[in-house]
């Protein structure tokens, strides 16, 4: 019965003493992972915006890029441009303060998981020119596969708005677009993930609903330039 004891005794000090070090390790690595994360975020808009490539930059490289070289503004469904709170919008611009390229956060549910991206667009604010997809829990070798560059690349030079002025988003098809959708619907649709149609409708689905959000001000701004 004493040994009984003495086991349940030290059996509790030890998971006691186990919580402790990780509530502790926990919270001593909690700004190092927020720092982290905060990093992730500033190279994935950088990258959207063709400031920073996949590799070659330090942190300290990617913060002066991102102080240096972004606008960042808040609109409303409606329009507006509002002073620290809305939608956000990271507005890239040239030394003569003349519009490069923006850029605005997309997010939804994929197959398994939230997926969190950036979309720009050139500055006719309907053709992209560039999609990031930088946090999710989507299959490796499947739906994980929306994180490659080449995934990347097939939405460079789609448009948002059909030739009406009507927003149709970006569309992921299944398979080949070519093969599986009419020539006129080419111009707003990229090709699947083989073997991952789900993750695919999610992602078209959430993009549909992060442009709706931003497609007055898109709109505000197109009449504004012709």
């Amino acid at each position: 019965m004493h040994s009984n004891k003495y086991t349940l005794l030290f059996a509790v000090i030890v998971t006691i003493a186990a919580s402790l070090l990780l509530a502790s390790a926990a919270t001593l690595l909690r700004p190092y992972q927020e720092r982290n994360e905060e990093l992730d975020l500033k190279t994935n808009i950088l990258k959207s915006l063709g400031l920073v490539s996949e590799k070659g930059f330090t942190p300290e490289q990617i913060e002066q890029v991102y102080a240096d070289s972004l606008e960042q503004i808040f609109v409303t469904e409606t329009g507006d441009v509002t002073g620290e709170s809305g939608l956000p919008v990271y507005l890239r611009k040239d030394n003569d303060n003349a519009l490069v390229a923006l850029a605005i956060p997309i997010s939804g549910k994929g197959l398994w998981s939230t997926i969190y991206g950036y979309l720009s667009l050139e500055p006719d604010f309907e053709t992209v020119r560039w999609v990031t997809f930088y946090k999710h829990g989507e299959t490796p070798g499947l739906g994980g596969e929306i994180e490659k560059e080449w995934f990347s690349k097939n939405f460079a030079g789609k448009k948002i708005f059909s030739p009406s002025g009507e927003l149709v988003s970006i569309r992921i098809a299944r398979g080949d677009a070519e093969s599986s959708v009419p020539e006129n619907q080419l111009y707003h649709t990229v090709d699947g993930i083989s073997g991952a149609s789900l993750t695919g409708k999610g992602v078209t689905e959430f993009i549909q609903n992060d442009l709706e959000k931003y497609q007055a001000w898109f709109k505000l701004q197109k009449s504004e330039k012709e």
